[in-house]
This record gives C-alpha cells, sequence and structure tokens, in this order.
C-alpha cells in the first residue's frame, strides 16, 4: 500500500532525504545502510543501484520495503517502474530520460507517487504540466556519484524553483555537510545526500552533524 501523498509532501518540507548508493558505503550492503539511514530518522528513503542483476535488485527491493514499512518511512525506487511496483514502493523517481511520466501514472495509477528529476527552469515548468508528484532540482553542485550527470545547475535554478514552481521538491547533487545550510538558506526543505551519508563512519552521527549545521548555519 503506497503511502498518502500529502504525507510525503510534508516530509519533503522538513527533512533528509537519503539515496543508496553501495558503491561508496564502505563495504556495507544496501540494507545495512538502509538500516542505519533508519534509525537516523531519515524519513524518506530512495533505492538507486545500476550495476547488480534484476533478481539482486529485486531482492533488496523487497527487503528494504519490509524495513520501510515497519518503520513508517516512505520508501521510492529510482528508474525501475517494474521494481516499485513488484515491491510495493511508495513512489518511483523518474529522469528527464526515463518513460514519460504519463505513461508511468497509467502503469501505476493514482497511489504511487512520481518523482521527475528537472535541471531547468524549463524542466521545472514543464514537470508542473505532467502531473508529478514532486520534482528533484539539481545537480546543485558538481557531482561524481552518478555517471551520467549533467553540468552543476547552480544555486540559481533553486532560487527559480522556490519562487516560481508550486510543487514539492528535493534538492540534490553535491550537497555535504559544509554547505547544506547555504541550500537550506535558499529555501530547500527536503535535501538529498548520497555519499555524505552512505559513506559516513558512522551515519547516525552524519546525520546528527548534518541536522546541527542545517540549525546553526542557516540562522
Amino acid at each position: 500500500m503506497a503511502a498518502n501523498k500529502q504525507g510525503l509532501s510534508s516530509l519533503l518540507e522538513v527533512d533528509i532525504y537519503g539515496i543508496t548508493a553501495e558503491e561508496y558505503s564502505m563495504g556495507r550492503s544496501n540494507i545495512e545502510v538502509v538500516a542505519r539511514m533508519i534509525e537516523a530518522g531519515i524519513r524518506v528513503i530512495q533505492y538507486r543501484e545500476k550495476e547488480k542483476s534484476d533478481r539482486e535488485k529485486y531482492e533488496e527491493c523487497l527487503k528494504i520495503r519490509e524495513l520501510t514499512r515497519v518503520a513508517g518511512v516512505t520508501f521510492i525506487v529510482n528508474d525501475r517502474v517494474d521494481l516499485a511496483m513488484l515491491v510495493g514502493a511508495d513512489g518511483i523517481h523518474l529522469g528527464q530520460d526515463d518513460l514519460p511520466p504519463q505513461a508511468v501514472r497509467e502503469m501505476v495509477g493514482g497511489e504511487m507517487f512520481i518523482g521527475l528529476s528537472t535541471h531547468s527552469p524549463a524542466q521545472a515548468e514543464a514537470a508542473v504540466r505532467l502531473g508529478v508528484d514532486y520534482i528533484g532540482v539539481g545537480p546543485i553542485f558538481a557531482t561524481n556519484t552518478k555517471k551520467d550527470v549533467c553540468a552543476p545547475v547552480s544555486l540559481e535554478y533553486l532560487d527559480y524553483v522556490v519562487k516560481n514552481i508550486r510543487l514539492p521538491f528535493v534538492a540534490l547533487g553535491g550537497i555535504k555537510e559544509h554547505n547544506i545550510a547555504e541550500v537550506y538558506r535558499r529555501g530547500a526543505r527536503c535535501i538529498a545526500l548520497v555519499t555524505e551519508i552512505v559513506g559516513a563512519p558512522d551515519i547516525g552521527a552524519k546525520v546528527r552533524a548534518l541536522r546541527k549545521a542545517i540549525r546553526e548555519k542557516s540562522s
């Protein structure tokens, strides 16, 4: 059963959005990292995994779905609509080159969230017309986490979204402890981090440090 859409909207205004990346997880599995994220109080988690077989991804998503369901955490699958549907995820996150959101909506119905990555004002405006539930805004800063990532869109694009787009959004891309407060100051209330969290020796301590940076440096 997918989560209530209003619940996701409120979550995207207040906290950190976790994304898996086993390649950077210091030898820990995606399952272990997700468990640590949940313990740290992260309420939205996206599964993103490119390198494994479909069977491995499916089995991981099943386990993560169970962990997130028990904890009441929103679970989103990146790109793979089939996996999201098979495991009963709360949402699917699409890129600009993935299946069109309209086609995905026909597949998943009205109970599953659809997020769409955007990199420009034109793409953000298009996302509104397409009826997605939220957008990704980024990459704000340079990042090497994704192999096919575009150039940084800068804080100016974030400013545009804050002022002009009436959709929940998550800011992402190259965000670290030293710059998260600036992203928050510019109006982002949900901020995604990848390597900063999954690559931390102590994920709980890192999440606490990130929240402290937001409180102390953005005031």
